[in-house]
């Protein structure tokens, strides 16, 4: 509902892409100074509304609605607002100039995904900066007197200082050396924070924040939070924050918009949302998330929700019983780990001698039983996928032994480490950039089977081959008919499945999963959850599970180890750990875990 208050307002948006209707007549208001966050499943519409009001969707879209931006109280720009600078602008009819001039200016967006949203090739303050000049009218440099010039250098100065002082305020560390460093040289969390700043820098009314901490620690992704929060109070911004996770969106919102196939099916105040929904859709998103006062047996999903109101209260029910009783007992050692390290060179002498050097993994010993789950934790670059890629002899470590069943894996051959790479396989974090998008889905899950057959000397038919991967793809919940599809036919959590496949037709004895839920959404997550716990207990697998997410840690694995600057400072069982964290870590991380 409009009120004096109002910075947006959408009624009636609707987007299609030739025949296909992705967001249905969305209706929705933005006050000042309040945070709107927008939840549900990819493909729900929620970055697509969007981006609508940002004139960035694809020229094939055809947008039809209403969405009234208000003038700014204090600073508003006449050109940027009615014909009497007091109208609201009318977003949806604006030609590519007018979206210019608001994008950035009135209204900000924080992407997904900073890597690829930052240019690889221009340092990080340049392009804040650059961000800056967009909506001063700086002209090249080239047209530009020796005056002129001399005046643009004192100019930069100051543009520089203005930059910094935002980096500061984002709590970047060392804001100098951010600013002249270029994006693959500073953390995941710390290109978002550029990325912020970077949506500042003009002092935008609204922020549109598209899924800001997905893929970042517990610990970043509490902080990149209040930091939102705490520059929203200082500069009264409105924020749109997208999402897919209600304990995420708990942390920060005032309203609640949840979104399922591109319509509204809930609305309304946050604790209003979460404390009592009453869209079965909405009930299902709270119970899909691994509980951390229990550890049942499976975790719901949404289309059990969805399918019988009923079902949901059944599953909500189920979600908070323990039951661990189909949790198999390890028996012998796997895998024994004894004193590894892994170095990187940072820096080399002209002859090629080590001058700087970093230790990824840091003299870590532990054993792996047959047939669990062991968890690896930590925040982003404190060793862990280093550690899992060293397991399997991926990458090198510089000291210490890892063996397999008592066998040394460093006294093997190439030829009988290749022999021995079917029992030990992996499962990447992104699904996409894992697979082949020129092949098949049959093909790619089918590729790793053929190959080791012909190593081993024996060939398999192509009708056997092709049985064995319509059989396994039964098993990991893919329908047949997608053997001839390719990746990008397929959602996320359907890629993630396909990985898994992949990895599984070998019958290897330890996966690695690396990361391998942490980009997904929630519903997704509980339906991966639940088959890799499935196929464990069918198979007997051994899962080494990375992760930062202590949540689901603690819901599949049998024991836990955290880690932390390379490494391991405390381990034991789920509820152990939680229960008492003997280190100062260990509880930051706990306490940093997003609660609804």
């Amino acid at each position: 509902m409009k009120t004096d208050n109002t910075i947006l307002e959408v009624q009636d948006l609707s987007i299609a892409f030739g025949e296909r209707t992705v967001v249905e007549r969305l209706n929705f208001t933005l006050e000042r100074g309040k945070t709107l966050g927008i939840v549900g499943e990819s493909g729900s519409g929620k970055s697509v509304s969007t981006l609508a009001l940002m004139g960035l969707l694809p020229k094939n879209a055809t947008v039809r609605g209403s969405a009234k931006l208000s003038p700014t109280p204090a600073f508003g720009h006449p050109s940027l607002q009615g014909g009497d600078g007091e109208q609201p602008l009318e977003l949806l009819t604006l030609d590519e100039e007018g979206f210019r001039d608001i994008r950035g200016k009135r209204i900000s967006m924080i992407f997904q995904e900073p890597m690829t949203s930052l240019n690889p090739v221009q340092k990080c303050g340049e392009q804040v900066m650059e961000m800056m000049r967009a909506h001063k009218g700086v002209h090249p440099e080239g047209d530009l007197s020796t005056a002129e010039l001399n005046q643009m250098t004192t100019k930069k100065g100051s543009e520089r200082t203005k930059v910094l002082e935002l980096f500061k305020e984002v709590l970047l560390p060392r804001p100098e050396k951010i600013f002249d460093s270029y994006p693959h040289e500073i953390s995941g969390g710390q290109k978002q924070r550029v990325m912020i700043a970077m949506a500042l820098i003009n002092q935008p009314d609204i922020i549109i924040a598209d899924e800001p901490t997905t893929a970042l620690d517990v610990t970043v992704q509490k902080t990149i939070l209040d930091l939102l929060k705490t520059l929203q109070q200082k500069h009264g911004i409105s924020i749109i924050f997208i999402t897919h996770d209600l304990g995420v969106i708990a942390q920060i919102a005032d309203e609640i918009l949840v979104m399922y196939r591109g319509k509204m099916v809930e609305q309304g105040p946050a604790d209003a949302i979460l404390r009592h929904p009453h869209e079965p859709y909405t009930q299902g998103l709270l119970a899909c998330r691994p509980p951390l006062d229990s550890r049942p047996e499976r975790l719901p999903t949404v289309e059990e929700f969805l399918q019988n109101d009923e079902c949901g209260m059944r599953n909500e029910e189920q979600a908070t019983a323990s039951d661990n009783s189909s949790f198999i007992t390890p028996h012998s050692t796997l895998i024994s780990v004894h004193g590894l390290d892994v170095t990187y060179t940072l820096k080399r002498s002209l002859f090629g001698k080590p001058l700087q050097t970093l230790k990824g993994v840091d003299g870590i010993s532990f054993d792996i039983m047959e047939g669990e789950t062991l968890g690896l934790v930590g925040e982003s670059g404190c060793g862990k996928s280093t550690l899992g890629r060293a397991l399997l002899r991926l990458i090198d470590h510089s000291a210490g032994n890892i063996s397999y069943r008592g066998r040394s894996l460093d006294s093997l051959s190439r030829r009988e480490m290749r022999a021995l790479r079917p029992k030990l396989q992996i499962i990447f974090q992104d699904p996409y950039s894992s697979l082949n998008p020129r092949i098949t889905i049959g093909d790619a899950i089918a590729e790793s089977l053929k190959v080791h057959r012909k190593n081993q000397n024996t060939p398999i038919t192509q009708n056997t081959l092709k049985e064995t991967v319509l059989s396994l793809m039964e098993q990991v919940g893919l329908q047949p008919d997608w053997y001839t599809r390719y990746p990008h036919e397929l959602s996320g959590g359907q890629r993630q499945r396909v990985c898994i496949a992949r990895a599984l037709i070998l019958q290897p004895e330890l996966v690695v999963c690396d990361e391998s839920v942490s980009a997904l959404d929630v519903s997704v997550q509980a339906q991966v959850l639940n088959l890799l716990n499935d196929l464990k207990r069918r198979y007997h697998y051994t899962y080494l599970f990375i992760t930062h997410d202590l949540s689901v840690v603690k819901y599949l694995s049998d024991r836990i180890m955290v880690m932390q600057k390379g490494r391991i400072v405390e381990q034991g069982t789920p509820d152990e750990l939680f229960a008492h964290p003997q280190t100062d870590y260990t509880r930051t991380l706990i306490e940093a875990i997003p609660r609804i």
